[in-house]
């Protein structure tokens, strides 16, 4: 204690030695503002959601236009304005769903660090935490605060967040604690030193639990899209307006509400909100299912992946387990062997789930003649824990209890005793008496094998569904666990997993990264995989270029977790797994993995339809002012016939596919694969939409003549677009049909309504060019199905 004490002042080492605090001085320390108060956010502010939607460089594009239209044309050439005003709207309404719903969840899933008060430990809120606390700290336990060790018992603490190093660290009474680590073997309690901002954790916890926009093939490709536009719509417009303004030398308001009716439909603002609101939804949907989403584009990532690492414990099985037999080996006794298995439990006062069944087993007697004299806890990498106790007779032994294919040589006949057992899924631990000190690196060596304790191991009821599920998606599975390998492949096989029956020792895969590779790729189970082999194996994965994703929720998956292309923790692991995986399944269910999978899939799949028509709408639009300003005509529409054929072809449909089921496996290269189809039609409308306002201007003369083009333009463009949409409905479901059905029928009614016709300036003369026009459009549909077919053969759908 003197070394902490000497870190502190002399207000903050009041308080008895291991009783912590009192409450007169954690209230005095909160008077003083010496608080863990550091606010961590899950979600943008209201202020920045709001800021993030309206201050976009399209909507200022739009913006502007629009005021310019107020001024010069009718309220109808301005609707694409009050378009905006919803679609912007929406975006804040949805995202600020999303914000709460996180805001909630990550209260529920957040972990509450034990403190000594007045010499009683309690649970409290990280932000409660005060300077001088003195906080108690466990297998799995974050370091949420800067600290100095105060008690140490065997505690190992994991500081690779921090330093990249992979090897724990044995922290001794004195010793610093940085928040951001984690404990992985061992316990204690340490005095904390620095407090709020002043702690490296404000950063590293605001970090880990922010909802972020990071990037994501979905964003940065759209993000790419956006960037060619605006290089291509500076000149095309700047062309369209001199052609408009200078060429023509038409009336200026009329040539001005031409010029803004060719530039707007260049831009597919809905295209951005759209992906938001689906990213959104998505959240708000898998919130609902107790599924914390950290990173907003892990739901993209995960439907990307094509492998998932799974650890047993936790995962395929439930946190509990069962001691279904005792065997004596050698001359012990079982009662005696029952007294030291209930001494051992006792011993540990944060036990995990394998002792935690042997003292539901094994209570320890309310006589407490047995003395514990010195532990060694649990340690992944050494695979067994320890005690020494002073007998009631006085005599002295120590024990150890953990694997016994790590306690026994390679050659004891016991082995196969165990073996038998491993195949029928039952976990085995070897109680043996240590003939040297609990802490030698050699501790194990020469120790005289006693019992063997049999568990069995729960089952989560909902786990072969979930594998069966990932094997119908062509998604492989590969369980990777600490286990004996054929105690796991016996597990494994239960649930009907593929390949189970082949498990691997860990121990006997090569070290190369290729060859290791190779090993993963051709089984599916293994065992005995020390937590560095875990992220060897994940790299391994991703060096054949595989899309990796890693569930656990032990101190042990934490290296595996970081280093996965997607990290899925269980609600119930540790704070440390929580704090690196990007989605953390608070339920602790496994069977909610194939509801962030469908429901990535749901917005790749979606989000690639809408943008093909979105971009559909653009490619004409840039095409149509470029023929313009070539022919030296007017431009066909004004803003309020593009408005039209926006809300029906694209805006509505494209809301509706953005957020129907979809379960298209995701695709690499989403950039060239909407334009392969994008551009081809984009051609074939404007194509097509030219040809008949180039034939209607010579059927037309006299006044109302460009009103009557225009019309006979809009319908064929209409049409041809209304093709595009069909062809990105498929395939066909009762909905999509009357989706598509829905909108012919409502330009139908404006066609057919009269203030309608006057409002939109739609109205079709004679019968010939309307004729005309359908069959135009018909043969651009044939051109449509032609080359999207030809696109689909020639790169795949």
């Amino acid at each position: 204690m003197t070394q902490r004490a000497s870190e502190l002042s002399g207000e903050q080492r009041a308080g008895a030695p291991g009783r912590g605090l009192t409450a007169a001085e954690v209230a005095e320390r909160i008077s003083r503002g010496e608080v863990n108060d550091v606010p961590v956010r899950s979600s943008r502010s209201l202020t920045e959601i709001v800021r993030a939607n309206v201050f976009t460089r399209f909507n200022l594009i739009i913006g502007v236009l629009w005021v310019i239209m107020l001024a010069v044309a009718p309220i109808q050439d301005s609707l694409f304005g009050f378009v905006i005003i919803a679609n912007t709207g929406i975006g804040i309404v949805q995202e600020w769903r999303a914000k709460k719903t996180l805001d909630s969840l990550a209260v529920v899933g957040e972990s509450k660090p034990v403190v000594r008060r007045d010499g009683k430990a309690a649970a409290i809120h990280t932000s409660e935490i005060v300077l001088g606390d003195l906080i108690e700290l466990g297998p799995g336990d974050k370091v949420v605060v800067d600290g100095t060790v105060a008690e140490a018992d065997g505690l190992e603490v994991d500081e690779s967040l921090l330093t990249g190093e992979a090897d724990p660290v044995l922290k001794k009474t004195g010793d610093t604690v940085m928040s951001g680590s984690f404990v992985v073997a061992g316990g204690g309690a340490f005095t904390a030193t620095k407090v709020g901002r002043e702690a490296y954790a404000a950063q590293l916890a605001e970090e880990a639990s922010r909802f972020t926009l990071v990037r994501s093939e979905l964003r940065s490709g759209i993000s790419t899209i956006l960037k060619y536009i605006t290089w291509m719509m500076v000149p095309t417009a700047t062309a369209l307006v001199i052609s408009q303004l200078v060429v023509k030398e038409h009336n200026f308001k009329d040539s001005i509400a031409r010029t803004v009716g060719g530039i707007v439909p260049m831009i597919p603002e809905g295209l951005v909100l759209l992906t938001s609101v689906a990213f959104a939804i998505g959240v708000v949907r898998l919130g609902r299912k107790q599924c914390l989403v950290q990173e907003l584009p892990a739901i993209e990532g995960l439907a990307r992946v094509d492998v998932v690492c799974l650890d047993k414990t936790g995962t395929l099985t439930e946190g509990g387990m069962d001691v279904t037999e005792l065997r004596p080996l050698g001359d012990a006794e079982e009662p005696y062997l029952r007294r030291v298995l209930a001494a051992f439990g006792a011993s540990e006062p944060r036990p995990n789930a394998s002792l935690q069944a042997i003292i539901d087993a094994y209570p320890a007697p309310e006589d407490g003649a047995w003395t514990t004299t010195g532990t060694l806890p649990f340690s992944s990498a050494r695979k067994y824990s320890g005690a020494a106790f002073t007998e009631d007779g006085g005599a002295s032994s120590a024990w150890l209890l953990g694997a016994p294919d790590v306690l026994l040589s390679e050659a004891d006949p016991a082995l196969a005793e165990i073996g038998q057992l491993n195949e029928q899924g039952l976990r085995v631990l070897l109680l043996a008496r240590a003939r040297g000190e609990l802490d030698a690196p050699d501790a194990a060596q020469g120790a005289e094998p006693a019992a063997l304790v049999v568990l069995e191991q729960r089952l989560r009821p909902d786990a072969g569904r979930t594998l069966a599920y990932f094997g119908e998606q062509r998604v492989a599975t590969k369980v990777i666990s600490g286990d004996n390998a054929v105690s796991v492949g016996a597990v494994a096989a239960k649930l009907g997993m593929e390949g189970a029956e082949h498990p691997v020792d860990a121990r006997r895969l090569p070290e190369d990264t290729d060859e290791m590779a190779t090993a993963m790729e051709q089984n599916a189970v293994f065992g005995r995989v020390t937590p560095q082999q875990k992220r060897e194996m994940v790299a391994a994965l991703q060096s054949r270029g595989h899309t990796v994703a890693m569930t656990g929720d032990g101190v042990n998956d934490v290296l595996a977790l970081k280093d996965a292309d997607i990290g899925v923790s269980m609600g119930s692991g540790s704070e440390a797994t929580r704090a690196v995986a990007q989605i953390v399944l608070l339920n602790n269910s496994f069977a909610t993995l194939p509801s962030v999978v469908a429901e990535g899939r749901r917005v790749i799949g979606n989000i690639t339809r809408v943008a093909t028509l979105f971009l559909t709408k653009t490619v004409y639009s840039v095409l149509l002012a470029v023929l313009v300003v070539c022919f030296q005509v007017e431009y066909p529409f004004l803003p309020r016939h593009l408005t039209l054929l926006s809300t029906l072809t694209i805006g509505v449909p494209a809301f509706f596919l953005a957020l129907a089921p979809n379960k298209e496996r995701a695709h690499p290269h989403f950039v060239r694969r909407v334009m392969r189809y994008a551009i081809p039609s984009g051609v074939i409308c404007a194509a097509a939409t030219f040809v008949m306002y180039l034939i209607a201007r010579h059927h037309y003369s006299g006044t109302g003549a460009l009103d009557a083009e225009t019309s006979a333009a809009t319908l064929t463009l209409f049409l041809v677009s209304m093709w595009v949409l069909a062809i990105i409905a498929r395939p066909y479901t009762w909905w999509r049909i009357c989706l598509v059905a829905a909108m012919g029928l409502a330009f139908l009614i404006v066609l057919a309504v009269p203030w309608l016709q006057d409002f939109f300036a739609l109205k079709l003369v004679g019968t010939q060019m309307p004729w005309t026009a359908v069959g135009i459009a018909v043969v651009a549909s044939v051109a449509l199905e032609y080359v999207w077919r030809l696109v689909g053969r020639r790169f795949g759908a």
